[in-house]
């Protein structure tokens, strides 16, 4: 029995030849190259410059100014600035560190407001070795009450005539100082 719906065109059955349907259909077609972006020399060069900055900056960071490690001379305004009052007390933590504090009092006698006071304290010992010298900056006694806080002296510059209370803070002292009062000479004024 023929079928009354079948033709006797076969080119339904056969496949299609992909090169010839596919010249003409433009989702086969290969994209036109694309242009105006950044050139890869250019990222290239751009990464680059980024690694150079930012190892300056990891350098420029850990390049700390080198505290001094001899004895330095008495800033010349130091006369202007005497100390007095000095006192010691230590302190331990929960942790079971240990803090050595020197207390006292300063007074600006000369005629400008001080900024920044920067000291050298020497840790002399019984033994005839060198001292041990650190250098740090003069902290000013904000509060006392319920702890003593400290702020720097750019915080509360001394004017001509004020006299303030000070704390220096010690984490670590030489194991073999000779736990007497230490020297401490005024190496560095910022004045305005």
């Amino acid at each position: 029995m023929s079928n009354p719906h079948r033709s006797d065109d076969t080119s339904a059955n056969k496949p299609s030849n992909a090169s010839e349907s596919g010249k003409n259909d433009p989702m086969f077609a290969s994209k036109p190259p694309e242009g105006g972006g950044i050139p890869v020399m250019a990222w290239g060069v751009a990464g680059l410059a980024v690694l150079v900055v930012i190892v300056v900056l990891v350098l420029a960071g850990r390049h700390k100014a080198a505290t001094p490690t001899t004895i330095q001379p008495l800033a010349p305004y130091a006369a202007n600035l005497p100390m007095s009052q000095l006192a010691m007390s230590e302190s331990t933590s929960l942790s079971g560190g240990k803090s050595t504090f020197i207390d006292g009092h300063i007074k600006n006698t000369g005629d400008k407001t001080v900024t920044g006071i920067t000291v050298q304290v020497i840790f002399r010992n019984n033994e005839a070795m060198p001292p041990q010298i650190q250098t740090l900056p003069l902290s000013l006694i904000r509060t006392r009450e319920p702890y003593v806080d400290t702020q720097p002296v750019s915080a509360a510059p001394l004017k001509a005539g004020d006299e303030r209370d000070f704390r220096l803070i010690f984490e670590s002292l030489p194991p073999n100082w000779n736990m007497q009062m230490p020297e401490i000479r005024i190496i560095q004024v910022d004045t305005k």
